[in-house]
């Protein structure tokens, strides 16, 4: 159920720095000090070639995950860069970019840093529904992302790796915390955190990228309290089930909680 207590929100562990980030970690400090590093799916070494153009992908997937709020601080660069594998140069071109988009801001100073800055509001919410629904082809997303997610939580309930277990019952105790607006990022978390300790990278990658086209959708139709409640019922049964090793009641359960969110968005969008 969700309640109006505060809780902290749980982050997997990050990846090791890359070599070039290594090597640019004593190229000049920052003043402010970051907070919980994102999760792996979401920041991930780029390849050579591209770092520039992966960079600002991974990024931009970043803030529309919704794992940092508007007016909460980026990462620092320094830990931004390692995580991705590129030099600091690199990253702040990518940070220029979405300043001048108006989707970030830098400050200076000993609290300064690179903050999300809140989206323009749109001035007719099911306006900007159709705009995104149109920019992406919803059944198929939402039959992708119930492959993923089903396919994840069945994997979960073969086994969980060493401490497996005590991050995916924070990340359910995180969302039964959560305040009405911090829920949907503490419901990601969750899902994100099933999909890494499925233990198959492909499969995380993939669900954040599908994760984050589908908080686009969410993100123009209300929190329906009751709908809320409803999903932490079916967060809990998926989370039993994989601590209980019951695959196949893992994955039926998850694929009802997709099923319940697909009707809600095919009802908003009918």
């Amino acid at each position: 159920m969700v309640t109006t207590r505060r809780t902290d929100g749980t982050r997997p562990e990050a990846v090791g720095a890359a070599p070039e980030a290594a090597r640019e970690e004593a190229a000049g400090g920052e003043a402010a000090e970051s907070g919980s590093a994102p999760p792996a799916s979401v920041l991930r070494p780029v390849r050579a070639g591209n770092g520039f153009e992966e960079t600002l992908e991974q990024v931009l997937q970043l803030l529309r995950l919704g794992l940092v709020p508007p007016g909460d601080r980026l990462p620092a660069e320094r830990e931004l860069a390692q995580h991705l594998g590129v030099s600091r140069v690199t990253l702040r071109e990518v940070l220029k970019v979405l300043q001048d988009q108006g989707m970030v801001e830098s400050r200076r100073g000993r609290y300064g840093g690179t903050f999300v800055l809140p989206r323009a509001a749109a001035a007719d919410g099911s306006d900007e529904l159709r705009r995104r629904v149109a920019a992406v082809d919803v059944e198929d997303t939402l039959r992708f992302r119930e492959v993923l997610e089903t396919g994840a939580a069945g994997l979960c309930a073969d086994g969980l790796a060493d401490g497996g277990a005590a991050r995916l019952r924070a990340a359910l105790e995180a969302t039964q915390g959560a305040r009405l607006e911090d829920y949907r990022r503490q419901d990601t978390l969750l899902h994100l955190t099933l999909a890494e300790l499925s233990g198959s990278r492909s499969l995380a990658a993939q669900y954040a990228s599908v994760r984050a086209t589908l908080n686009e959708l969410l993100d123009c139709i209300p929190l329906l309290v009751r709908n809320l409640e409803h999903s932490q019922q079916q967060h809990a049964a998926v989370v039993e089930a994989v601590l209980d090793r019951d695959a196949e009641a893992a994955r039926e359960m998850m694929r009802e909680h997709c099923a319940g969110t697909a009707a809600l968005l095919r009802g908003f969008l009918a």
